[in-house]
Order: structure tokens, then C-alpha cells, then sequence
């Protein structure tokens, strides 16, 4: 078997710094509320902030990367696996924008405090009823952003240990 083409360099960084932010993020944003309240909860919130600011960052790069540089490679398979394949990866863009997007809507509506620093000018002040729906959204979709990146993950190492084609070795450093 001939080896499989590989993504660049910055892509193949992009992608892992995607994913780990994601969980990060995620884990973060499970476990904020377990933090005591004041010092060392703002703190915890404000770096979930600031990842995810780090995320749309990043999210932002590797689609002008790829848009303009980045190494385009072939379907891996043919049919309708492929076109899973390619609108799994594109609902993952949409899915991790949109959370990213509705968390800057929720820091906003919150107004949260920054380290201790720098306070969140609040978009609607005094709407409790669109922060707790912006909360929520926030948090209901990055759950959906968790379980679509965790089959994609499965289907990346079902493609390496079933099926043996390299798909997963095209995106290994």
C-alpha cells in the first residue's frame, strides 16, 4: 500500500489545537460551578473566556488556511461515506462557531468580571431571561459540539484499526 498524502504542517496544528482547546473548554464549562464563589470562580470563568477567545482565534486561522494554503486532499472514500464525511467536518466548523459565538453573547448578557480586572459591558442589563437561555444554548450546543467530534474521533480510529486505510494518519503529526 502507498503511503496516504498528509495535511501540511499548519493544518495537521490547527486541527489538534481545535480539538484540544474543545475539551478544555468543555471540561471547564462543566466544572466552573464546583469552584467557590468569588475569587477562584471568576478566575476559572474568566479562563474559559479566554480560551474560547483563543478558539474562535484559531477556528478563524484554520479556515483562511485552508481557504487560501492550507493542502487539499482527496474523499478518503467514494459515495456516501465521503459526503458523511465531508458535512461532518463542515458541522463541525458550524457547530464550533456558533458555540463560540453564543458563548461571547453569554459573557456579554452576564457582564462578567475578568480577573478581577475588567468587567464585560452587559449587552441587555437585567434580561435574566436571555442570559439563562444564552447559557443554556451555550451549553446544550458545545454538548453537541462534544458528542459530533467524538463520533468523528471514532470514525478516524475505526478508519486506522478496521479498516486500514491511513485516513488517520493524514492528520498525525
Amino acid at each position: 500500500m502507498e503511503p496516504a498524502p498528509r495535511y501540511d504542517g499548519v493544518s495537521i496544528v490547527l486541527h489538534w489545537a481545535t480539538a484540544a482547546l474543545v475539551a478544555i473548554l468543555w471540561t471547564l464549562g462543566q466544572t466552573i460551578d464546583f469552584f467557590p464563589k468569588g475569587g477562584p470562580r471568576v478566575d476559572a470563568r474568566s479562563v474559559h473566556i479566554t480560551l474560547g477567545a483563543v478558539l474562535a482565534l484559531v477556528l478563524l486561522a484554520r479556515m483562511l488556511w485552508r481557504a487560501r494554503a492550507g493542502r487539499r486532499l482527496p474523499l478518503a472514500n467514494a459515495g456516501w461515506l465521503g459526503v458523511a464525511a465531508k458535512t461532518v467536518h463542515y458541522g463541525l466548523y458550524l457547530l464550533v462557531g456558533a458555540t463560540v459565538v453564543l458563548g461571547i453573547c453569554n459573557a456579554w448578557q452576564r457582564g462578567d468580571l475578568l480577573f478581577n480586572l475588567y468587567r464585560i459591558p452587559q449587552l441587555v442589563p437585567g434580561d435574566t431571561a436571555l442570559r439563562r437561555t444564552l447559557g443554556e444554548l451555550h451549553g446544550d450546543l458545545a454538548d453537541v459540539v462534544l458528542i459530533v467530534a467524538a463520533l468523528h474521533a471514532a470514525a478516524a480510529l475505526a478508519h486506522h484499526y478496521l479498516l486500514r486505510d491511513g485516513v488517520l494518519r493524514r492528520m498525525l503529526p
